[in-house]
């Protein structure tokens, strides 16, 4: 039999180790990939450091990691839309709390996807600009398309425009790019925050307006740029974001809906290890407070909010929406651009450590990929 490789955790906040992994077995609506490339996100990191709040039901040991590309090895009975050989990339799903399975984990040699999850890839995609793609389009969409946040229209080769904008705070991150790459493809007018270095690329990805988040302006310019339009609402990303967007979405005409896809404050420094209660009760009192705040600048300005899970889209019609309709026909065709660009920050699950360090310091309009 062929021999699996995973980077384990082998309990709350114990350190990674790499050590064999049983090889998986593909079960119904299942396919099982090679590894070829592998792309970190803070939410990884977060849940060795603080899974304790973040992922009470994780299973343990366990193998995290969600942005996976490969080629495929072997299909579950029932998987009709991919053959042993195509080369696919695909949100894994091991730390979701329906699937909850360390075979389902990004970080190994041979991982089980699920195949509403998983798409083609077209020939001049390469594994590691693929790999950006899985965690960012689905917390996007999770916040656009989902019944219970911005209930967007659906993206398509054919949208019409809806006339509506939405604004997203925080463009240039993994999610922002695909929030932007997703409203447009989905009809809707898009406004966009990010450093100015950022704005030409948000401008080619089809944002009509672009404004520096840092400037003491930002809230009264957005208001100026959404003036006489009808708002589809905001998606809020990166520290700091939830409360301008509550301003600017409270100012405007449409649906007042804020879709928050990170916490108040922030656990960056939360470490695994010694010292990590002492900084996680100050991280989790600045939580509750921030959300305090936001709920009641909320509710002055009729403003609703609620925090997206980047996973919940696999239980329900968004997750084939994406991965399984409109993404591949639009990698194909060009209409959708791996993005941020994938940056190599090794090679080999031994790499990965290094990576989320690397990533907890920060990267700008990049993603950190490691190769297998």
């Amino acid at each position: 039999m062929t021999d699996n490789i995973a980077l384990w955790l082998r309990s709350k906040r114990s350190p990674f180790t790499i050590a064999p992994a049983p090889f998986p077995q593909a079960q119904a609506g299942e396919l099982i990939i090679r590894t070829r490339a592998i792309a970190v996100n803070p939410f990884d990191r977060l849940i060795q450091t603080s899974g304790d709040l973040m992922t009470p039901f994780l299973s343990y040991p366990a193998v995290l990691g969600t942005d996976v590309a490969g080629e495929v090895v072997a299909v579950g009975k029932g998987v009709t839309r991919f053959a042993v050989g195509d080369r696919v990339l695909g949100f894994a799903s091991g730390t979701d709390k329906t699937r909850n399975r360390a075979v389902e984990g990004a970080f190994q040699t041979y991982v089980v996807l699920i195949e509403h999850m998983t798409s083609p890839l077209p020939d001049a995609l390469s594994f590691e600009d693929a790999a950006v793609l899985p965690l960012g389009i689905s917390t996007a969409a999770c916040g656009l398309f989902q019944a219970d946040y911005l209930a967007m229209n659906p993206p398509s080769a054919k949208a019409a425009p809806s006339r509506q904008t939405l604004l997203v705070w925080g463009g240039s991150t993994s999610v922002g790019v695909n929030a932007l790459q997703l409203a447009v493809a989905a009809g809707y007018d898009v406004i966009a925050t990010a450093s100015p270095r950022n704005h030409a690329m948000l401008k080619r990805l089809g944002a009509r307006v672009v404004c520096d988040y840092r400037s003491p302006t930002v809230v009264a310019d957005l208001i100026t740029a959404l003036r006489g339009r009808t708002i589809a609402g905001a998606i809020a990303i990166g520290a700091g974001s939830a409360k301008p967007c509550i301003d600017v979405v409270g100012a405007c005409e449409g649906n007042r809906f804020v879709a928050l896809a990170t916490p108040p404050a922030s656990f960056d420094d939360v470490p695994a290890g010694r010292g990590h209660w002492r900084h996680l009760a100050p991280a989790m009192a600045r939580t509750v407070m921030g959300n305090i705040s936001l709920a009641l600048a909320a509710r002055r300005k009729k403003v609703t909010t609620k925090m997206t899970w980047g996973s919940s889209l696999i239980s329900n019609e968004v997750g084939p929406m994406i991965v399984e309709v409109f993404l591949p026909a639009a990698l194909a065709d060009g209409r959708y651009e791996a993005a941020p660009k994938a940056e190599v920050a090794g090679h080999g699950l031994s790499a990965i450590p290094a990576a989320l360090e690397r990533q907890r310091r920060g990267v700008s309009a990049a993603k950190l990929v490691v190769t297998l």
